[in-house]
């Protein structure tokens, strides 16, 4: 059996750090510990402060 699982995930960062890296990252990790066939970001969104 395969479920597709979406999530929102808020990070904070700095002005010079890319979204998109962090998103690579998360998704490594994801990969890594959970053992997932893939992890991608399909979406990202600045939030006004």
């Amino acid at each position: 059996m395969r479920t597709n699982l979406f999530f929102k995930v808020q990070v904070e960062h700095d002005a010079n750090e890319s979204p998109e890296r962090l998103a690579i990252e998360i998704a490594r990790q994801i990969q890594k510990i959970y053992v997932v066939r893939s992890a991608e970001l399909s979406h990202s969104a600045p939030v006004e402060r």
